[in-house]
């Protein structure tokens, strides 16, 4: 009798798929059905609640079969499965370390299935399994239950904003942390806050507030947590965007291909021109992030001062923090780029590096950047000078090794890069004379410095060491004295005058077509300008159509030959002097150009005005990417950083990597990636290409490929020719030529 109630039972549970379908046809048809089998249901399930441990494999499995019926089929029957989403819930929340895995899953699966039918609300659902997700001890429960509330709020935010519940579930992370900041249960707060931030469903300030706490607790995985999601969080968020959507080309790598390697393609020019593409679409990408209200989470800060204060003097000042030095290091990374992007003030910050500042220190090159990103034009110059002489005594001398003196010039550079008063005039000319060393780094970190100067601070530099640009201007007085404090308050549009240059460019083109002269008078001038707006107004629909792959060529600036300057004493001499007053007129021209453009101020720019604008600020991005030869190579790199960019200790080392003598096994490993990496040349990728492509080869190349003895009767034919069928073969290759081939030019 009991076999035959087993067997039967069976063949009920094989039955369910194949009712469930039917009630979905139709629910008033087989009501009853429905009816007995939620009956079979409610008992099985006050079954298990009597013993829930000791209740045997086949009721569980038959149970796990009705949830998941009952649960496909509750929104057909509303009145009768009103009270099943509660009892799901209470065995969840009271029995789930007792429950089977897979009833435990599936108990869990059929609430987010309630939920996605509207039965439940998400509230509900996510106040069901989020102190689950604290309690329980395994491990695959928390990640099968993170995974299902983050992806529900994720879902919840797919149509609109749902305020009501994010507003909610920020409210619970953010009591979590606060309630308890010893214990670790705040890292569920960090993970769902940063999955969220990633996945750009939560983008407000009350979440960077859960952060914030999390940054200020005393446990360390929660500080650590915190204190990486400000580091790292928005990197993750931009990576997370460019895989999910696929980046418009907006430059064609065709036409800059041309302009660039139009001598002689190689396949480091090739590599440099991809890294500049790349590096123009990332910095275009970050210029209209903020119109689309993703603003990082360091500026959604509420009070960045107390903030940054906070965690200096809670986690680095007193003796009593429980960090390590890798977990006071992220610490000190964001205390300091709080300090240099809000341009906060923090005097005891820059007295606590000076113990730091030697290069017995572990992570030496992370505390370099650190005191860089801490420095600002805001910044006292008393505060940062006794640390440019500790880096310069401790780093930059003679005893020391080129890896060492490379990681201090740079450290030098970078904060003077951001303060140039910290400098004296006697230091930095010890400093500059390193261009004249052996090794590579040491040379290329000394005239980064020298460079900068130039720029920033010419006159703090010995007459020789100016630089032709520099001492002009400071001879005919353009250039401007440093002040401390000192602000810009100019604001014009970014490239304006690259706008303003290629108009002036096109005006004297159409002149000399006109064969007018260069110094025409003023109503020509205007008139031109009046017509070229009229032009631009009236074919704007035209100029908006154009894509950048279909318009024109891309003009990128070539490797021209610059001006050296000697570091010879010779410079020093009049002959040298007569020639600096000489030049001094011929940069008449450069004076006037370093001065604000006008042009958006005298004039409304047309819609073909701001379609060129930004066809030249990508060309001008491209070109300042590209790898500097023979220019000032600390500008172009200070050009292309975007100013919320962290300083990274790679960026201190420099060149230091490439002097350092590799080891056996360093050496091994890079001859065996080398003779791994496939070689060809040239002419071997384009046939490749075209195979790939489905393209044939020429005549040329496919004899070139026949066998010998398949061409030896046409070569014998050919000697035998007479020199009537040689001339009259010759002719007729010159006649071709002059048509344009055999077919001949149809365009002319």
């Amino acid at each position: 009798m009991g076999k035959r109630k087993v067997g039967a039972l069976e063949k009920v549970e094989a039955d369910l798929p194949n009712l469930q379908n039917k009630i979905r046809r139709d629910p008033l048809s087989y009501r009853d059905n429905f009816v007995h089998q939620f009956s079979q249901y409610e008992s099985m399930y006050a079954i298990f609640l009597q013993s829930p441990s000791s209740t045997d494999g086949s009721s569980i499995i038959s149970l796990r079969e009705y949830i998941d019926f009952v649960a496909h089929v509750a929104e057909c029957y509303p009145d009768l499965t009103k009270s099943f989403p509660q009892n799901l819930m209470d065995l969840l929340s009271d029995h789930h370390a007792e429950l089977e895995p897979e009833l435990r899953e599936k108990v869990v699966g059929s609430l987010v299935l309630l939920r996605n039918k509207d039965i439940i609300d998400s509230i509900t659902l996510l106040n069901s399994l989020f102190p689950i997700l604290i309690t329980t001890r395994s491990k695959s429960l928390r990640a099968f239950l993170l995974q299902k509330i983050v992806s529900d709020i994720r879902s919840a935010n797919t149509k609109g904003t749902n305020h009501k519940l994010n507003r909610n579930m920020q409210t619970v992370l953010y009591n979590l942390v606060v309630s308890d900041r010893i214990s670790s249960k705040g890292l569920w707060s960090i993970k769902i806050t940063r999955e969220l931030w990633k996945r750009q469903v939560w983008t407000e300030a009350k979440a960077v507030e859960i952060m914030k706490e999390a940054s200020l607790a005393e446990n360390e995985k929660l500080v650590a947590g915190g204190v990486r999601f400000f580091l790292g969080s928005d990197k993750e968020r931009e990576d997370a965007e460019d895989d999910s959507s696929d980046e418009d080309e907006t430059i064609d790598m065709g036409k800059l291909k041309h302009q660039v390697g139009i001598n002689k393609k190689t396949k480091k020019r090739e590599n440099a021109l991809r890294q500049a593409a790349v590096m123009a679409k990332k910095k275009e990408r970050k210029k209209q992030t903020p119109t689309q209200l993703n603003f990082s989470a360091l500026h959604l800060l509420h009070d960045p001062q107390g903030f940054a204060e906070e965690l200096f003097q809670k986690h680095l000042q007193t003796v009593k923090s429980k960090l390590n030095l890798e977990q006071k290091l992220l610490v000190l990374q964001l205390v300091t780029r709080l300090v240099g992007l809000h341009r906060l003030t923090i005097i005891s910050l820059y007295s606590y590096f000076l113990k730091y500042l030697t290069p017995r220190q572990p992570s030496v090159t992370t505390f370099l950047a650190c005191l860089a990103q801490a420095s600002h034009p805001l910044v006292p110059p008393d505060s940062l000078q006794p640390l440019i002489q500790k880096i310069a005594n401790e780093f930059v001398s003679e005893a020391s090794s080129s890896e060492v003196a490379t990681a201090g010039l740079n450290g030098i550079r970078e904060v003077c890069a951001r303060q140039p008063l910290a400098m004296n005039d006697t230091l930095l000319q010890d400093l500059v004379m390193y261009r004249k060393s052996k090794d590579k780094g040491v040379v290329m970190a000394a005239k980064g410095l020298l460079s900068l100067y130039r720029e920033v601070a010419a006159d703090m530099l010995k007459k020789r060491d100016r630089g032709r640009d520099a001492a002009i201007a400071i001879q005919t007085g353009t250039r401007k004295e440093l002040r401390f404090g000192e602000q810009q308050t100019d604001v014009t549009i970014e490239g304006i005058e690259l706008l303003e240059k290629w108009k002036a460019e096109q005006r004297q083109k159409k002149r000399e077509e006109k064969g007018l002269a260069t110094d025409d008078e003023d109503s020509e001038e205007e008139q031109e300008e009046k017509e070229d707006e009229e032009a631009g107004w009236n074919n704007w629909d035209a100029e908006s159509d154009a894509s950048d792959d279909s318009g024109g060529w891309i003009d990128v600036e070539s490797d021209g030959p610059d001006i050296e300057i000697s570091d010879s004493e010779d410079e020093g001499r009049p002959a040298k002097k007569s020639k600096l007053e000489d030049g001094a007129a011929a940069t008449t021209a450069e004076a006037v150009e370093s001065k604000p453009s006008k042009l958006a101020t005298t004039r409304i720019l047309t819609p073909a005005d701001l379609l060129k604008l930004r066809e030249l600020q990508a060309t001008a991005a491209v070109t300042a990417a590209l790898p500097p030869h023979k220019r000032k190579a600390a500008a172009a790199a200070a050009a292309t950083r975007h100013a919320d960019d962290p300083l990274t200790a790679e960026a201190i080392e420099g060149l230091a990597k490439m002097s350092y003598k590799q080891t056996k096994e360093e050496r091994i490993a890079g001859a065996r990636a080398d003779r791994d990496e496939k070689h060809q040349s040239t002419t071997a990728k384009r046939k490749e290409k075209k195979r790939n492509e489905g393209k044939s080869t020429t005549n040329k190349e496919k004899e070139r490929e026949k066998n010998f003895l398949m061409t030896l009767g046409k070569a014998k034919k050919k000697g035998k020719r007479s020199l009537g069928d040689v001339r009259k073969a010759l002719r007729g290759h010159v006649d071709r030529q002059k048509r344009g081939g055999k077919r001949g030019n149809k365009g002319n």
